[in-house]
């Protein structure tokens, strides 16, 4: 009989030990023992692995989180609650958005979205823990969007990318404010109305929503329901099925006061621009900020082989795929942060060869910085990552 010591057996932890090299003799010899002991030492996992076999979200080398929770907003949006693990800011700012990637079939897709949530929010849904929440709208051509919206199960562990974007309330709110928002766009607004809600410091706010019809609004029953409780909000929704998109030439009809007050708008590229232009000739493009969630690629390179040069991997690609694209598709650990040109964080030296700017056709050539989300290879080249 073996003896035993706090429930394990000596012979147990023997074989365990003697396992990994069970292959070079035969067992029960010291040198086995000691031989098995160094495999189990010397095995590559670190800390952090041992702790992702205890808790997938307890990592130190990366963000992660977990799906909690999926509500379905309209026919083709939910929202996702997430529940974040160590190392996340739950100090973000009304309106910034986070990077989230997500394994599907042995690849990792990434995206950013807006954070439809409050700081430092606890649902109650939730079992009051501090959790945050996207909301996500189907796009025909979005791979990533359709599956979060109708594939992506409860429970699935995601990776994410920490807060971040300059599209952000201030704290205090102006004292006047203008919201002009069409389809998503209502999502980084969504976190500010809420903020002032639960602060108490809904000031006076006036919003624009444009959708098709009221069944594609999102969050039409928190609008009104905000446009109902606060006074000093008011919800304005325009159905483009039924009137067709919202003249700027009605601003002044509609909003009189639209030069004094503070304006935050989201929506499609060709409204941003309408905006951005009108708000420049009235001589108060300071008082307009925008989000884009859209990449305008005006340009295409004429595509050719990428060379990773830390990695010696490669990837054929055409022009219209961006550098970021087809790194992760090659399998290399590239860096990125909004992925639409914006924060700089995917900023990697051009080795040799040219890349063409996907917004604007741009060429850089080597030793030239480049953003590997917004560029195409304009033939070979090669990369220092």
């Amino acid at each position: 009989m073996s003896s035993k010591n706090g429930g394990f057996s000596v012979r147990g932890v023997r074989e365990w030990l003697e396992a990994p090299a069970a292959a070079v003799a035969e067992r029960g010899g010291r040198l086995n023992v000691l031989r098995g002991a160094v495999a189990r030492v010397t095995t590559p996992l670190l800390p952090d692995d041992y702790l992702h076999l205890a808790n997938p979200l307890w990592s130190a080398r990366e963000l992660r989180g977990r799906i909690v929770d999926v509500r379905k907003e309209t026919a083709d949006s939910a929202t996702l609650v997430i529940k974040p693990g160590w190392g996340f800011d739950f100090k973000y700012e009304p309106g910034q958005y986070i990077g989230i990637g997500v394994l599907i079939d042995g690849r990792w897709h990434w995206r950013s979205y807006s954070l439809t949530c409050p700081p430092n929010w606890s649902d109650p849904e939730a079992g009051g823990k501090r959790v945050i929440s996207i909301a996500v709208k189907a796009m025909p051509e979005g791979f990533l969007s359709s599956h979060l919206v109708s594939g992506v199960p409860v429970g699935t562990v995601v990776r994410l990318a920490a807060p971040q974007g300059g599209f952000v309330l201030p704290y205090p709110p102006p004292e006047k404010v203008l919201f002009l928002t069409a389809g998503s766009g209502i999502t980084p607004v969504l976190a500010m109305l809420r903020s002032m809600d639960r602060r108490d410091m809904v000031t006076d706010v006036q919003h624009l929503h444009s959708a098709r019809t009221a069944e594609d609004v999102m969050f039409g029953a928190e609008l009104r329901d905000l446009h109902d409780r606060h006074p000093s909000f008011t919800s304005h929704l325009n159905l483009t099925g039924e009137h067709g998109k919202f003249a700027l030439a009605g601003l002044d009809e509609k909003f009189p006061d639209w030069r004094e007050r503070q304006t935050w708008a989201c929506g499609p590229a060709a409204m941003l621009d309408e905006i951005e232009h009108h708000w420049r000739d009235a001589g108060i493009a300071d008082r307009l900020h925008i989000e884009r969630f859209e990449i305008e690629r005006g340009a295409v390179g004429e595509g050719g082989t990428v060379i990773f040069g830390k990695t010696g991997r490669t990837a054929e690609i055409d022009g219209a795929t961006s550098l970021l694209e087809a790194g992760e598709a090659a399998g290399v650990q590239m860096p990125f942060g909004c992925r639409m040109g914006i924060c700089q964080t995917c900023v990697v030296t051009l080795s040799s060869g040219h890349v063409r700017d996907l917004r604007n056709g741009d060429e850089h050539r080597e030793g030239d910085k480049v953003q590997t989300c917004i560029s195409a290879a304009a033939g070979d080249c090669t990369l220092d990552v």
